[in-house]
């Protein structure tokens, strides 16, 4: 099989998506590497990490579940997330008709959402992900192996959904605790399964305010597995109790930080799929939260 990206697809394979840092590892990236953890090797830069992120992205539902009694509702993920921006996005004078995707991983949810938006910036920290972005968006196709159980695998090709206009499509690296100044103002912004996975989530909230054009939205969903892994204690923005015992969730965080900037206008439980093998998967359910930016 054919080198891709410098990566051996022969030894690619597919299996468990970070069991440790729970199911919202998926879309995440790793801007803990701020902190002491930064010497270690980045998992999103490997390629089991990589052939990982293609199925759950890419793979066809009878693929990724092969049992007619299972979650059927809960497999492609990263389509739906596309699919709720485009729900509460309102085209309308002065809000532009673009799209950032932050945390894009493998970019499903970027091209998705090109069949709506006129620009879409889909940005991951991992350079390896962005790679393969790309690769898709000129070829159209990216070759990976899943993983069936103990040494077994099958091939499988990634596929760009047909009907996407690519041309609208630009993939960056970026860290989501320090996007870049210019980066400029968008009419959606997404946040798939991120927050959780930040060093600073703070810091990511609060520049939300200047990406979401007035009148633009939000979408943010996170099933707040907040870790200290990933996110050192004292960064968390719910998940815990305080010290007049209050418990206070990952949703009170939210509304915390972005209450000053933005109307909440929906909520859903969002159920997502992660396939480990033929016979052992994950089943999880984020909470997807839709913000929209005040016009002052």
């Amino acid at each position: 099989m054919a080198t891709i990206l410098g990566i051996d697809h022969k030894i690619i394979a597919a299996s468990t998506l970070g069991l440790t840092a729970g199911a919202a590892a998926i879309s995440a990236y790793l801007c803990y590497r701020q902190s002491a953890s930064r010497k270690k090797q980045n998992i999103y830069e490997t390629e089991k990490s990589l052939s990982e992120y293609l199925v759950f992205h890419y793979a066809a539902p009878k693929e990724i579940l092969k049992y007619e009694h299972g979650p059927w509702s809960s497999v492609d993920f990263p389509r739906r997330c596309a699919e709720l921006c485009m729900e509460y996005f309102e085209a309308k004078e002065g809000v532009p008709n673009t799209a950032l995707d932050i945390g894009c991983a493998v970019g499903r949810s970027s091209f998705e959402l090109a069949r709506s938006f006129n620009r879409v910036i889909g940005s991951d920290y991992s350079q390896s992900f962005i790679d393969a972005c790309n690769h898709l968006k000129q070829g159209g196709k990216l070759e990976y192996k899943m993983l069936e159980e103990g040494e077994l695998y099958t091939n499988h090709v990634a596929s760009v959904p047909s009907g996407i206009e690519t041309d609208r499509l630009t993939f960056q690296q970026g860290d989501a605790c320090r996007l870049p100044l210019d980066i400029g103002h968008f009419g959606c912004v997404l946040a798939a399964n991120l927050i959780c996975r930040l060093h600073t989530p703070v810091d990511f909230l609060n520049r939300l305010s200047s990406l979401v054009s007035p009148g633009g939205i939000a979408v943010i969903t996170s099933p707040y597995t907040f870790l200290e892994e990933y996110t050192p204690r004292r960064h968390w923005i719910g998940s815990y109790t305080d010290a007049n015992g209050k418990r206070v969730t990952g949703f009170d965080g939210l509304k915390r930080h972005l209450g000053k900037d933005f109307d909440l206008i929906g909520e859903k439980d969002m159920p997502f799929f992660i396939r480990e093998t033929a016979r052992k998967n994950q089943w999880t359910v984020a909470h997807a939260t839709v913000w929209r930016r005040k016009v002052d």
